[in-house]
C-alpha cells in the first residue's frame, strides 16, 4: 500500500526522509551494536544523541544563551500544572481563553492561585483571537498565558500582548518551528511533541533561566523546572526513541533551510487551501480571515451528513484524519511541517471534485 496524504491533528505525520533514516537505523544504529531504543541514557552515544537535538533546536529558533531547553515527559497537558507550581508567587495568572487547550491550562492554575481571564472567544465558538485590553490586565500576575495556535479552532496569535514585566508563557503544540518567532520575548515557550516535532511522549520546554529554581512547596520533585534543569533532561530515564526521532526532524528542518524557509512553504500551503474555501460554494472555513491558523484548518460544508460523506470518501481517496475534533464537527485539514505543498493541492483538487459531484 502506497502513503496516504495524512492530515492528522497529532500524532501526525512525519518526514518521509525521517521515517526512512529511521529505519536504516532502527535495528543497529552507528557502531553502537544495538537499537536507540536499547541504549543506556547514560551511555555517551545517547548523551550525543539529546545534546545533538537540543543544539540543533537552539540553532533553528535562535535560542538565547540565558534561556534552558528541557525534554520532559507527560506533554503539554503538564506543563498546564508546571507553570503555576513553578511561578506562582502572588499566585495570580492572566489567560486568555480561545479554545479547549487554554481552558484547561486555566482549570489547572485555578487549583494553586486566582485566574483572570482577560479576554475569552468562547461566546462565537472560538473563532476569533479575542481583542485585548491592557487596563484588564493584572500588573501583580505572576504570569501572562496565550495559546499560540489552537490546534481544534484553527486560530492563531497575529500579534503578541504588551505584558511589561510579567512573564509570557506560550503553548506552541501545534505551531512550534512553523514560523520564526522571537523567543526573547517569552518567558516560557512549550509544545507537546507530536505535531512539528516528533512522536509523542516529551514535551520541549524553553525556559528563562531566571524563572527557575522558584517552586511552590510542596511541588514534586518531577514538576520542578529546576530539577529537569540541573540534570540537563536526564534526572530520570527520558523517552530516548522520541528525543531521538526529533534530532532527525531538527536535521531535516535544518537541511530545508531552517524555519524562515519552511515558514514560507506552509503560508503558501495555507493560502493555497484558504483560497479554495472562501471561494466554493460548497465548502467555507470557520475562522476568521486575520486570526486563521497556518497549521489548522478547519471548514464545513453546512450539512453533517455531507461532511461525513466527505470524510468517507476523502479516505477512500488518501486523504485520512480529516474528521473534525468531535467537539466541533465538520473537518480539519492539519497542514504541519512535514505535509508537502502537492498534498495540499492534491487536497483541494479532490474537493473540487467533489463539489461537483455533489451539488
Amino acid at each position: 500500500m502506497e502513503r496516504v496524504f495524512n492530515f492528522s491533528a497529532g500524532p501526525s505525520a512525519l518526514p518521509l526522509p525521517v521515517l526512512e533514516r529511521a529505519q536504516k537505523e532502527f535495528v543497529v544504529y552507528g557502531d553502537a551494536g544495538m537499537s536507540v531504543m536499547e541504549m543506556s541514557h547514560r551511555s555517551q552515544m545517547y548523551l550525543d544523541i539529546i545534546q545533538d537535538a537540543e543544539t540543533l533546536l537552539r540553532g533553528l529558533m535562535n535560542i538565547p544563551d540565558n534561556y534552558k531547553v528541557l525534554f520532559i515527559q507527560g506533554g503539554a497537558s503538564m506543563q498546564f500544572a508546571m507553570v503555576p507550581l513553578n511561578l506562582f508567587k502572588n499566585k495570580k495568572a492572566d489567560f486568555v481563553n480561545t479554545g479547549q487547550w487554554s481552558k484547561k491550562a486555566i482549570e489547572e492554575s485555578k487549583k494553586f492561585g486566582t485566574v483572570n481571564v482577560v479576554a475569552s472567544s468562547a461566546e462565537q465558538t472560538f473563532n476569533h483571537i479575542p481583542e485585548l485590553d491592557a487596563s484588564k490586565f493584572d500588573k501583580d500576575a505572576d504570569f501572562f498565558h496565550i495559546t499560540s495556535n489552537n490546534t481544534i479552532y484553527g486560530t492563531r496569535f497575529t500579534k503578541l500582548p504588551e505584558v511589561g514585566n510579567v512573564p509570557l508563557i506560550s503553548d506552541m503544540s501545534s505551531c512550534i518551528m512553523s514560523e520564526v518567532v522571537d523567543v526573547s520575548k517569552y518567558g516560557i515557550i512549550y509544545a507537546g511533541a507530536q505535531k512539528n516535532i516528533g512522536p509523542a511522549g516529551f514535551a520541549i520546554v524553553i525556559i528563562r533561566e531566571d524563572l527557575i529554581g522558584h517552586a511552590m512547596e510542596g511541588t514534586p520533585t518531577m514538576l520542578d523546572y529546576k530539577t529537569h534543569a540541573d540534570n540537563e533532561s536526564m534526572f530520570n530515564t527520558p523517552p530516548t526513541y522520541s528525543i531521538y526521532m526529533a534530532k532527525l526532524v531538527f536535521e531535516w528542518l535544518k537541511d530545508m533551510g531552517g524555519v524562515s524557509v519552511i515558514q514560507k512553504i506552509n503560508e503558501e500551503k495555507a493560502a493555497v487551501l484558504y483560497s479554495y474555501l472562501d471561494e466554493s460554494a460548497m465548502f467555507s472555513a470557520t475562522v476568521r480571515a486575520q486570526d486563521r491558523s497556518l497549521m489548522n484548518i478547519p471548514f464545513v460544508t453546512g450539512n453533517d451528513d455531507l461532511d461525513k460523506k466527505f470524510v468517507k470518501e476523502a479516505e477512500k481517496a488518501g486523504f485520512v484524519n480529516l474528521k473534525g475534533h468531535r467537539s466541533v464537527g465538520g473537518m480539519r485539514a492539519s497542514i504541519y511541517n512535514p505535509m508537502p505543498l502537492d498534498g495540499v493541492k492534491a487536497l483541494v483538487t479532490f474537493m473540487k471534485k467533489f463539489e461537483v459531484e455533489n451539488k
